[in-house]
């Protein structure tokens, strides 16, 4: 008796493994982007790695198959969608649902999440980590960041002018956003592209989740943005900055190096010494509690 069901047993083990093996959609699904039709060129952007990566030979022509739509692959590491003229690395992986678009260039270790899109000649470097559902184009970002879920960056800046008819016109965005090395950006926020200048974001910076950043600003390094800021358009602000949760800072302000903002103070104007600053509008922290104080003692003198 057991050997009858040792020898049933052996026999349906064989003849499944045979079907799965034999079966037409498991061959074209292991052959689709075979590793004999991976073809290495050598860049001459050191910053993105030696070894990159032509999808249009990476991704392979062997089977139908690899072809999704006109132009576009199927890449190898992951399942993403990949046009033909990108230059993506090797080890990169762009997962199932994210496209990446011509041109874009992906160095060594990117990680692409699903449902995200890489926009036309987008550049990224190498070892960043790209969440889910994330937007990005007219940008380039450097080695080591991490872009959290939902992240928008290089979409046009709010900026409209009345002209002499009366008709609401929109003001050219056509510029780009350029991002440092190893900075970390929070999930939903957004970074507008520039009109009159690049909006830049230097290294080591890091964003919290829900913040904007409006087009034409300039983010030093090691700065530190909480959740909820909002950065108004052509803002400058130097290295070591910290903003304070919901604070705000105004279009075409300036703000030195190693100025601390406290949570729901607005910058109405430039500040010009390094210090701790809070309130609406912005003053030294001092001040700003003397206001406090006042303002309560005069309640309790009219109740």
């Amino acid at each position: 008796m057991q050997t009858t069901l040792r020898k049933f047993s052996s026999n349906s083990i064989r003849n499944s493994l045979q079907g799965i093996f034999l079966s037409r959609p498991f061959i074209r699904k292991q052959l689709l982007l075979p590793s004999s039709s991976q073809s290495l060129s050598f860049s001459s952007d050191s910053h993105f790695g030696s070894a990159s990566t032509d999808v249009s030979s990476y991704a392979g022509s062997a089977t139908n198959g690899g072809i999704i739509s006109e132009g576009f692959l199927r890449w190898r590491n992951g399942g993403g969608t990949c046009h033909r003229s990108a230059v993506i690395d090797s080890s990169a992986l762009v997962e199932v649902g994210a496209v990446v678009h011509e041109k874009a260039v992906l160095g060594a270790e990117v990680h692409v999440g699903s449902g995200t899109v890489l926009g036309p000649s987008v550049e990224i470097g190498p070892s960043t980590r790209i969440g889910y559902n994330v937007s990005i184009n007219n940008c380039s970002i450097g080695d080591s960041c991490v872009i959290h879920n939902g992240v928008c960056i290089g979409q046009d800046g709010f900026g409209f002018y009345v002209d002499e008819h009366g008709n609401m016109v929109k003001k050219p965005q056509a510029l780009n956003v350029k991002i440092g090395n190893r900075v970390e950006i929070g999930a939903n926020t957004c970074i507008d592209r520039g009109s009159w200048r690049d909006t830049v974001i230097e290294d080591d910076t890091k964003i919290d989740n829900l913040v904007q950043i409006g087009h034409n600003v300039i983010i030093g390094k090691c700065c530190l943005l909480c959740g909820q800021v909002g950065i108004a358009g052509s803002v400058t602000i130097g290295d070591y900055v910290a903003l304070g949760g919901r604070a705000a800072v105004r279009d075409h302000v300036s703000i030195v190096s190693k100025v601390r903002l406290a949570a729901n103070s607005c910058v109405t104007r430039n500040i010009s010494e390094p210090g701790d600053f809070g309130g609406f509008p912005a003053v030294p922290i001092h001040e700003w509690r003397k206001q406090i104080v006042r303002a309560q003692i005069s309640n309790k003198r009219r109740t």
